[in-house]
């Protein structure tokens, strides 16, 4: 049998530098199982973007994204405007890894290797974000913004806690933005919002219920936007959205749609799988089964056996 080329892109400084001291036991995984794997290493922002890219170009048979969100991120970007992209594999060594616990792939690096080795995908929905790309999650609003705003640094060093205390931080001064959203199916939506989610899975900061009904290959965004608040009832907020319960809360607007434009008379950042995006005004459209990702034999009837 013909060994499968593979072009792994990681991120050396993702989660605690995992990658750094895991990278020759992965490789020989990967080797043994039949994918002869080369390796390049990103120095700086937009450097996965840049490597995914050529990867494509160059023909590779599949591309492995190891790293964190960010990582993944830029991969997606690298790979979405191609006419034909090769499957993707993910080994989620960072410090949140939201679109792998999505997607079911496993933390430890062993049984995410084996996932590849497998060799069956699934075709997942990409956002189209104006002229970039996401997979999991864009946002907008004052809480949106502490993703990009914690130092890398603080999140080599002590991981998911540097979100934490930057969160607590963000929450002793929120501040509503006022918005106006037009989404195909809708009537249009103007009125001040503390933030606002445009999700692709279920799986979004931390939280697994906060999107419940999302689907990852269903052509549709589920929408969340938070209205105008106080502190005190936005913690009771958080808490029904650890349990799932938040969507009929009357701070919060829900619905499904597979595109929608946003403007503000603000100045509002835009967060994109976790990284900086932009400012408004956006466009939010769904590409249909974009991608081809590497997810565990034993899932959905939507998974399929690739042969490349």
């Amino acid at each position: 049998m013909t060994n499968k080329r593979a072009r792994l892109i990681y991120n050396p400084t993702s989660g605690r530098e995992e990658i750094k001291r895991k990278l020759p036991d992965i490789l020989q995984r990967l080797e043994l199982g039949g994918i002869e794997t080369s390796c390049y290493a990103t120095m700086g922002e937009g450097d996965a973007v840049l490597a995914a890219s050529d990867a494509t170009e160059r023909g590779f048979d599949l591309i492995i994204a190891a790293g964190g969100d960010g990582t993944l991120y830029e991969v997606i970007n690298g790979l979405a405007e191609k006419p034909s992209r090769p499957p993707l594999g993910i080994l989620p060594l960072g410090t949140t890894n939201d679109f792998a616990r999505a997607l079911g792939i496993p933390r430890h690096w062993e049984y995410a290797c084996d996932l590849i080795l497998q060799q069956y995908t699934r075709k997942i929905d990409v956002g189209k974000a104006n002229q970039r790309y996401f997979i999991n999650i864009a946002g907008g609003g004052s809480l949106t913004e502490l993703t990009y705003e914690v130092p890398a640094k603080l999140k080599t060093m002590i991981g998911q806690l540097a979100y934490y205390m930057k969160g607590l931080e963000k929450m002793t001064r929120l501040r509503p933005t006022e918005l106006r959203i037009e989404a195909r199916g809708h009537e249009e939506i103007e009125g001040e919002f503390l933030m606002f989610l445009i999700c692709n899975s279920n799986s979004v900061g931390g939280f697994e219920k906060l999107a419940p009904d999302a689907d990852l290959d269903d052509g549709m965004f589920e929408v969340i936007l938070v209205r105008k608040c106080n502190l005190a009832e936005f913690i009771r907020l958080t808490t029904m959205a650890l349990r799932g319960e938040h969507l009929n809360d009357p701070h919060v607007v829900h619905f499904r749609s597979d595109q929608i434009r946003i403007t503000s008379p603000d100045y509002v950042q835009i967060n994109l799988d976790g990284e900086y995006g932009g400012t408004l005004p956006f466009t939010f459209e769904v590409l249909p089964r974009h991608l081809d990702i590497f997810v565990d034999e034993l899932g959905e009837s939507t998974y399929q056996r690739v042969r490349i």
